[in-house]
C-alpha cells in the first residue's frame, strides 16, 4: 500500500509516479522482445499505455505476412498434389497450420482490449509495497529470460536437422518466428497472473496484520491513528479491483491460452505417435532409431514445460485468492465491534461471488487440467 506524506505532498506524488512505472520494469524483458518482433502496437507515456500508429502497421504487416504463410501451406499440403504423406501427418500440418493462424488472429483482434488490460494491471499493481515487486521482478525476469533459452535449443535442433519442415520453401522460417511470437504471448499471461497473485498475497497479508492489531488491540492512540473499520473498506475495494482484471484477463486471454493448449496436445500426442508407438501387428511400444533422439526429447520437454508453468501460476494464483476468505473468517471471529463485524461479512460475500479463477471458455486451468489429461 502507498504511505501518503501529509506535509510533502510533492515527495508523495513522485514516490507514487516512480512506483506506478515499475509494472513497465516487470514486462521489460516480455516487452521488450515482443516489440522487436513487432507485436507490440503500444507506446508509453509515463504510466500511460496508448496505441502506437507506426507499431500498429508493423502489426499488421506481420499478422498478414503470418496468414499468408499458414494459408499458403495449407494449400500446398492439400490442393497443389506436390506433398506426399501419410494420413497423421498429413492431419497433424493441417491441425499445425490451422492453430497458428487462429493465434495470430485472436493476437491482432484482441490488442485493442489486451492494452486496456495492461493498464488496469499497471493501476492494482501500483498498490504493491516495493518488498514484493522485487520478489516478483525476480521471479519474473528469471522466467522471461531462462525460457527464452529454453526456446532457442528446441528452435537450433529443428534448424540443424531440418526436421518437421515438409516443404522446402523460403519462407519456411516463418513458422519458427509464428511459434516465438505465441510463446512470448503465453509468457505475458503468466506474467499477469504472477502479478496477481502478488496482489491477493499483498491483501491476504494486510488482513492478517490488521488481525494482529486487532487481537493486540495497541494504546489508544495508535489506534485513534488505524482505523481498522477504514482499512478493510480500502481493502475491499482493492480485492474488487484486483478481481475484475481477473475477469478481464480471462477474457482477453481466453482464445489465445485455448489455442495454446490446443497446439501443445496436439504436438505431445502426435510427437508420441510419430516417434514412440509404432503400430505393427498390434502396438508395440518402441524408440524409432532413425529419429533423433534429442530432436523428440527436446520437443516433447518444450511443450510439456510451457503448459506446466501455465497451470502452475494458475494454480498458485486460485490457491492464493481462496486463502483471502479464510484470513477475513479468522478476523471475524475475533473482532467484537458491529460495525467491522458487517464489513467483514460483505467482504465475504463479495470474495464468494467474484470466483477468483484462471480459465479459458469455462475450462479451469489449474492442477486438475494437468491430472484429467494424464489420466
Amino acid at each position: 500500500m502507498f504511505t501518503y506524506c501529509r506535509n510533502c505532498k510533492q515527495s508523495s506524488d513522485k514516490k507514487r509516479l516512480f512506483h506506478a512505472t515499475d509494472f513497465q520494469s516487470l514486462m521489460y524483458v516480455n516487452f521488450t522482445i515482443c516489440e522487436i518482433l513487432g507485436v507490440f502496437p503500444y507506446k508509453i507515456k509515463g504510466s500511460t499505455f496508448d496505441t502506437s500508429k507506426l507499431q500498429y502497421v508493423l502489426f499488421t504487416i506481420v499478422t498478414c505476412a503470418a496468414c499468408f504463410y499458414e494459408l499458403m501451406m495449407f494449400y500446398i499440403l492439400n490442393l497443389s498434389g506436390r506433398v506426399k504423406l501419410e494420413v497423421p501427418r498429413i492431419i497433424s500440418y493441417n491441425f499445425h497450420f490451422v492453430l497458428g493462424a487462429f493465434a495470430m488472429i485472436v493476437l491482432y483482434v484482441s490488442s485493442g482490449p489486451r492494452m486496456r488490460l495492461l493498464q488496469n494491471m499497471q493501476e492494482i499493481s501500483s498498490k504493491l509495497p516495493p518488498k514484493s515487486y522485487q520478489k516478483l521482478s525476480k521471479l519474473i525476469h528469471a522466467k522471461d529470460i531462462v525460457t527464452m533459452f529454453f526456446l532457442l535449443w528446441p528452435l537450433m535442433v529443428v534448424i540443424v536437422y531440418k526436421r518437421e519442415m515438409v516443404i522446402d520453401t523460403s519462407l519456411e522460417p516463418l513458422r519458427l518466428y509464428i511459434a516465438i511470437i505465441v510463446f512470448q504471448m503465453d509468457m505475458l499471461y503468466i506474467n499477469c497472473v504472477c502479478v496477481l497473485k502478488a496482489c491477493f498475497k499483498d491483501i491476504k497479508n494486510n488482513l492478517e496484520d490488521l488481525q494482529k492489531f486487532m487481537v493486540n488491540d495497541i494504546s489508544s492512540v495508535y489506534h485513534e491513528q488505524r482505523n481498522p473499520l477504514t482499512e478493510l473498506k480500502a481493502l475491499k475495494k482493492q480485492h474488487l479491483m484486483v478481481s475484475n482484471v481477473v475477469q478481464m484477463l480471462n477474457i482477453n486471454f481466453s482464445l489465445q491460452l485455448l489455442a495454446t493448449m490446443c497446439i501443445t496436445f496436439k504436438q505431445i500426442t502426435f510427437f508420441l505417435y510419430f516417434h514412440v508407438v509404432q503400430w505393427q501387428n498390434g502396438i508395440s511400444f518402441t524408440f524409432d532409431t532413425q529419429v533423433n533422439s534429442d530432436y523428440f526429447v527436446s520437443q516433447v520437454m518444450f511443450y510439456i514445460t510451457r503448459m506446466s508453468l501455465i497451470v502452475w501460476a494458475c494454480e498458485t494464483g486460485k490457491n492464493q485468492a481462496t486463502e483471502i476468505s479464510t484470513t477475513v473468517h479468522d478476523v471475524l471471529n475475533i473482532t467484537n465491534n458491529e460495525q467491522t463485524k458487517y464489513e467483514l461479512q460483505l467482504f465475504s460475500l463479495q470474495i464468494l461471488h467474484c470466483n477468483n479463477i484462471f480459465s479459458t471458455k469455462s475450462l479451469i486451468v489449474d492442477a486438475t487440467l494437468l491430472t484429467a489429461v494424464s489420466k
